[in-house]
């Protein structure tokens, strides 16, 4: 493994990456648009007006940190198929456990993120209706960013779960230097 002050600086980044898109995640729900219904009764119209759509910009910046701290913490420990061969043990199996759930759980956010945000961008648009008397104007459904919050906390989790034991994994791997060679005032060990 890389050196231990590089390990924890990744740590580090990689947590507060994940954070960032958690609460991005959070005020984009926070700031969805709210729907006015004004009618003009001198021209049978009725306008359904949006506020200004902040929600799609704090979902994309959410989706790409959540991205960026998906991909150090996969690029930094070589995934898990690339990386040097894990000792067989508890660490182990809980690392590769980790690595698959921290990935399932980023999709699901990535899927909320994206899907809200265009949802978010879509619904913002002031419409009009002729003679519609009672009109219901469409807004962005509650649930999609706090979903998307919860699974990014899940990924902060699973990610850094996934790292600590495959690190864990690593290390019981070791080997003491010139194994098997000749010792001081020691025969050397045959096999």
């Amino acid at each position: 493994m890389r050196g231990s002050g590089m390990s924890w600086l990744l740590i580090l980044s990689s947590f507060v990456f994940y954070l960032v898109a958690f609460g991005l995640a959070l005020g984009a729900n926070a700031h969805r648009s709210k729907v006015t219904i004004q009618y003009d009764y001198g021209s049978e119209i009725t306008v359904c007006k949006y506020t200004k759509d902040v929600a799609t910009g704090l979902g994309v910046g959410a989706f790409l940190f959540l991205l960026l701290g998906q991909v150090l913490i996969t690029g930094f420990t070589r995934c898990l198929c690339c990386s040097t061969a894990l000792r067989p043990g508890s660490a182990r199996v809980f690392a590769i456990i980790f690595f698959i759930f921290s990935w399932l759980s980023f999709i699901v956010a990535a899927i909320c993120l994206i899907a809200g945000a265009t949802r978010a961008a879509y619904r913002t648009r002031a419409t009009g209706y002729f003679g519609a008397d009672n009109l219901t104007c469409e807004t962005l459904r509650k649930g999609i960013f706090e979903a998307a919050a919860a699974f990014t906390l899940f990924t902060l989790l699973l990610s850094e779960g996934y790292y600590l034991c495959q690190v864990k994994a690593q290390e019981q791997n070791w080997q003491p230097y010139n194994y098997g060679g000749p010792t001081v005032g020691m025969t050397p060990f045959t096999k």
